[in-house]
């Protein structure tokens, strides 16, 4: 009898935490989304992990930051930043392939705009970014094979001529004050929910064999 109550109690206690680890992951999912709807991001892969190869990585994406800073309107929303880098997609791929040639290399570059690109965790200098699904702007350099670097087209949070914080930038580009508290560290708990929302991420994937 007491080994039954004892078994009882474990599988109370196994449910009792699968349930809060639901609720959790709810929550979670929706914070990540909630941020994901307001964010371009910017994701450029390198040919290889040569020395040579990420180097030309960086002047790809310098160039590629330079020419589409041309297109962008101060004040633009998210959906008229989409549709311009949509309508600019082979303008920017060809401002790649230029700094590739310029450098000495025949790389291809190809440049698209895709939804629902998962990335994990990242920390910039003022802020971070939680794991999750996000519309991702895609610079391909030859294979894709190397080290990737990460950064934001929108908010225009990696634009050489925003002079605003991040803070004041995400503020513009439509985030709410908690959102921004959030991805500054401005709320104290931002790492941890960050890590569990990665975590969180990776079950998921787990579950559904992706």
């Amino acid at each position: 009898m007491t080994q039954s109550k004892t078994l009882r109690r474990w599988e109370l206690a196994l449910l009792l935490g699968v349930a809060i680890a639901a609720l959790a992951g709810v929550w979670l999912d929706r914070s990540q989304a909630a941020l994901a709807d307001q964010v371009i991001r910017l994701h450029v892969l390198a040919n290889s992990d040569s020395e040579a190869d990420q180097a030309l990585k960086l002047k790809v994406r310098d160039r590629v930051l330079a020419t589409a800073e041309e297109y962008f309107t101060p004040g633009a929303t998210l959906e008229e930043t989409r549709e311009t880098l949509t309508a600019h997609l082979a303008d920017i791929a060809a401002a790649g392939a230029d700094q590739v040639a310029e450098e000495g290399y025949r790389y291809p570059v190809t440049v698209s705009l895709e939804e629902n690109y998962w990335f994990p965790t990242k920390e910039y200098t003022d802020f971070a970014l939680p794991a999750g699904n996000y519309t991702a702007l895609r610079v391909v350099i030859g294979e894709g094979d190397g080290q990737n670097w990460w950064c934001v087209v929108f908010p225009p949070l990696c634009l050489g001529s925003v002079s605003e914080s991040s803070a004041q930038t995400a503020l513009a580009g439509g985030f709410s004050q908690d959102q921004v508290s959030l991805i500054t560290g401005e709320d104290q708990g931002y790492v941890v929910k960050f890590k569990a929302m990665e975590l969180w991420e990776e079950f998921c994937h787990w579950l559904s064999g992706t």
